[in-house]
């Protein structure tokens, strides 16, 4: 136990280390957990050794993974990708299983072998490649839904080739045949079965959940309903990362979709990560150093093969040509499943020893040298002189911000970075804007506008941007997550700038705040505030007074318009309202505890809870004094989160 205790706990050790090492120096985290497990395994190190069970516990990762990459589709949105799924994904497969045949059968391999390696180079690496389209933002591209629609074919290619391995061995066509003929009715049915259990059941089963209002229960049922979906299809032989899929593209139709992604996220990034450990424990470094010369031809045959055929056959379908070869690079590398094939290869004698070796680093190197691939994929389009995306100094060569000081830096400039600028112009104040939409950089550059071409949270565009030198930095996008990125970069290059940040509501406000953001503009409340003002002036309300009581409301920063009354039906989770203040009115009985005491006798102050009006007698008072006794009958507006609400309410009733 302890052995095991030790191993563990110098295996995390190893990939914490490694992994701020590599993120310092700018390589992606992925590359880190391979090199960790090529040390931990018994070619490096060797203080560990490949189990059945870490094995099973890191092929969790990657149904975690599929999980919350359903999220991100609907049956609807699927069905608009069934020619890219069904139709580029199969050509993709089997074209290049085809060529890769005749290209090993001319290294002198029988027929057998050569389709046993020619459909392992035709996978890709789900894990990589989804995790850094996530990552990166380019999930939504047109190359990252190219590449998206291909991966699930391959997901699903993946299943008669398991079955098939053992069947090929024994040499039995018609045995084949029908084993793949029962395989592909029970992946419909499954499939079905998924389908009809998703979009009846899980919505009531998350909504029971959601009414109960505890978050343990919440992570804990979508833990349970991804492993259940997983599990279902491993029973009919089918991959447990398909089922994984199948579960969140139904959920990803509810309103708990994004919930469901943010609980999931640490279980899965922390499960992928010890996936990739794994991966690098099945290098065998000797054997890597004595063939690095042949294993670096493969690297560059491999390539060059897979992103020829992806490219031809995306452009016979009709796409542009820089998504094509975008597509691709993306898609170069072998992938996870092709190591438990090979495994099931070797294991049935349909590979020898060598090749096997050959194939896992074949595998690990070219999933290691992707992330740096998919990184330079501008550039080499610019070199192959292909009219894709234009290398970022193209769009910034002509913008002078060596200059810039005492300026706006506005990240985003979609409809609101443009509105803010277009204020700042008539007053003279210099900005510069930064924008990942390569259109809208250009646009805005013909016209004149300082726009910078790049990601918002790239350490060397911000420092291109002065960002040290600002007075001001905005952040327009309003999404948590990716602001959150954004921030910390901004830290790391500036720790003094002041930042303004965007954000739907409130929810994230203490967040924010915390993060190092000077100032939070909630669209939900300045709504309210606008609309409230509308009201008032047509109410016959001078506008003086309205602007008076507005500008109060904002110096107390939003402190009447945190709260809000929640009621039975109000969905905590959709409205984040564990992170939100509420409002709660409470009428005091005689027997109450709080009567005939002051409000600073009850010291709610220590619970953060605030009575923010109080009601007697018909009439209210908005601004009730410490001083204040409380008498029977009167009605409490009380202020806070909800758990120290309920406690408060205890507490004014029984002590």
């Amino acid at each position: 136990m302890q052995n095991i205790f030790a191993e563990v706990f110098a295996l995390l050790l190893a990939a914490v280390v490694l992994v701020w090492l590599f993120k310092r120096v700018g390589l992606p985290a992925i590359l880190a957990y391979l090199v960790t497990g090529v040390l931990a395994g018994s070619h490096g190190i060797g203080w560990m050794s490949i189990s059945y069970e870490m094995h099973f516990i890191a092929e969790l990762g990657i149904v975690f993974l599929l999980f919350s990459l359903g999220l991100e589709f609907s049956v609807p949105k699927l069905m608009a990708m069934r020619n890219l799924v069904f139709g580029l994904g199969s050509l993709q497969v089997l074209i290049t299983t085809i060529v890769g045949m005749f290209v090993v059968k001319a290294l002198n391999y029988d027929w057998l072998s050569a389709f046993v390696i020619a459909s392992l180079m035709a996978l890709s690496s789900t894990a990589v490649v989804v995790k850094i389209l996530k990552e990166s933002g380019k999930l939504n591209l047109r190359r990252g839904q190219l590449a998206i629609g291909m991966l699930l074919f391959q997901d699903i290619a993946v299943v008669p080739l398991l079955i098939a391995f053992p069947l090929i061995a024994q040499s039995n066509n018609q045995v084949l045949i029908g084993a793949l003929t029962f395989a592909l009715a029970k992946g419909a049915f499954v499939c079905l079965l998924l389908w009809a259990i998703g979009k009846w059941c899980l919505p009531k089963i998350f909504n029971e959940v959601a009414s109960v209002r505890t978050d343990e229960l919440f992570v804990l049922t979508t833990l349970v309903v991804a492993l259940c979906a997983g599990g279902l299809t491993y029973l009919f032989g089918l991959s447990m990362a398909l089922g994984a899929f199948l579960a969140g593209m139904m959920l990803g139709e509810s309103q708990y979709r994004h919930q469901l992604e943010a609980e999931i996220r640490p279980f899965r990034d922390i499960l992928m990560g010890l996936f990739f450990v794994t991966v690098g424990m099945q290098l065998n470094v000797p054997y890597v150093a004595d063939k690095i010369a042949y294993i670096i031809l493969a690297l560059g045959a491999l390539l060059l093969l897979k992103v020829l055929i992806i490219a031809l056959l995306a452009q016979l379908m009709g796409e542009r040509k820089k998504d094509a070869v975008a597509a691709g690079i993306l898609l170069w590398q072998m992938g996870e499943f092709g190591f438990v094939l090979v495994a099931l290869a070797s294991k049935h004698n349909l590979l020898d020893l060598n090749s096997a070796s050959f194939l896992v680093a074949l595998g690990v190197l070219s999933m290691a040298i992707t992330p740096y691939m998919i990184d330079r994929t501008s550039v080499i389009l610019r070199t192959l002189n292909i009219n894709g995306e234009r290398y970022k100094n193209d769009y910034n060569h002509n913008i002078n911000t060596e200059s810039l000081s005492d300026h706006v830096v506005i990240l985003g400039y979609g409809r609101v970075g443009q509105t803010i600028a277009r204020f700042l112009k008539p007053e003279a104040i210099p900005y510069v804007a930064i924008e990942r939409n390569p259109m809208l950089v250009q646009e805005a550059q013909t016209a004149g506008e300082p726009v910078m071409f790049g990601y918002s949270g790239s350490q060397a565009l911000l420092k291109s941007a002065n960002v040290d030198k600002a007075r001001l930095v905005i952040i327009t996008c309003s999404d948590f997550n990716q602001s959150q990125e954004v921030i910390d970069a901004i830290k790391r290059v500036a720790p003094e700038v002041k930042i303004l940040a965007r954000s739907t509501d409130d929810s994230y406000l203490d967040s924010l705040k915390a993060l190092g953001v000077t100032e939070v503009v909630p669209e939900a409340l300045e709504a309210s505030l606008m609309l409230v003002s509308h009201v008032l002036h047509m109410s016959g309300v001078p506008m003086r007074r309205i602007f008076k009581r507005v500008s109060k409301e904002r110096h107390n920063r939003y402190e009447y318009l945190h709260g809000f009354f929640a009621g039975d039906e109000q969905d905590p989770l959709e409205a984040n309202v564990d992170r939100l203040e509420y409002l709660h009115a409470l009428a005091l009985p005689e027997s109450a505890f709080a009567v005939d005491k002051t409000i600073e006798q009850l010291n709610l102050d220590k619970q953060k809870v605030a009575i923010t009006a109080l009601r007697r007698n018909g009439e209210e008072l908005s601004s009730p004094v410490q001083s204040m006794m409380l008498q029977a009958n009167d009605v409490l507006v009380l202020k806070g989160k909800p758990r120290r609400v309920e406690r408060a309410e205890q507490y004014l009733l029984n002590g």
